[in-house]
């Protein structure tokens, strides 16, 4: 295994990542669209990598949003087969003991999925090397309503500390870093909550391209900055 390369001061506990561009590098090089997907999810390998050489803790990514269900049927049905497969054949979270989650309203992903999603969280829940969170079908929005939601119908006050607890994230700490790719510089709807306080990176690195040396020069740039908290 690679030894990590020092970084100055801090490395983040939580990183969330909203990984973008898999498209528009699969267009550039005159391919169908689905391959940009399959490169993204080996940068997605790349970056559990570095995350479990560095020691951080959390790493969230933004899979799939309850806005691209609107895409053209064919795109939606390749992405869910492309998911089936990585949830079926990809051996890697047990081996780097990674522990995977997903957020989101997976029971529109399908009865197969939903029921592979929780076999995948059931066999990796002992893993503590990398929390590894995917927000498959997920809309910050409809996260924050479903919280409010579930106080009403207990009957709790709405604070901070009662909305945290029954956000689909509440078995994290908000990120610290939040890196998004393909030169787009907004949340497009990813956890509204939680990004209050998080210090953003963008880069015009297309997701596919986004390799060990591109997590690290973020990773660098947290490290650089001074976080006040809005003090």
């Amino acid at each position: 295994m690679a030894i990590p390369r020092p970084l100055p001061v801090a490395v983040p506990r939580h990183v969330a990542i909203i990984m973008d561009g898999n498209g528009r590098w699969a267009k550039a090089r005159g391919l169908p669209i689905i391959e940009g997907h399959k490169q993204g999810i080996t940068a997605l390998r790349r970056c559990i990598d570095v995350c479990c050489r560095y020691g951080i803790d959390y790493l969230t990514v933004f899979g799939f949003s309850d806005d691209n269900w609107r895409r053209q049927q064919k795109d939606v049905d390749n992405l869910m087969d492309l998911l089936r497969s990585y949830l079926i054949d990809d051996k890697d979270w047990k081996k780097e003991g990674v522990r995977l989650r997903v957020i989101g309203e997976r029971k529109r992903l399908g009865e197969d999925i939903a029921r592979l999603i929780g076999m995948k969280e059931q066999e990796t829940a002992e893993q503590t090397r990398l929390n590894l969170t995917i927000a498959l079908s997920y809309s910050g929005r409809k996260d924050i309503m479903q919280a409010m939601e579930h106080l009403i119908r207990q009957k709790k006050t709405i604070s901070e500390d009662n909305v945290r607890g029954v956000l689909w994230t509440s078995f994290m700490p908000d990120p610290d870093l939040l890196i998004r790719t393909s030169g787009e510089m907004r949340l497009s709807n990813f956890m509204l909550w939680q990004t209050a306080y998080s210090e953003f990176y963008f880069t015009d690195t297309l997701w596919p391209d986004f390799d060990e040396q591109a997590m690290e020069q973020a990773l660098s740039s947290y490290a650089a900055r001074h976080r006040r908290y809005g003090a």
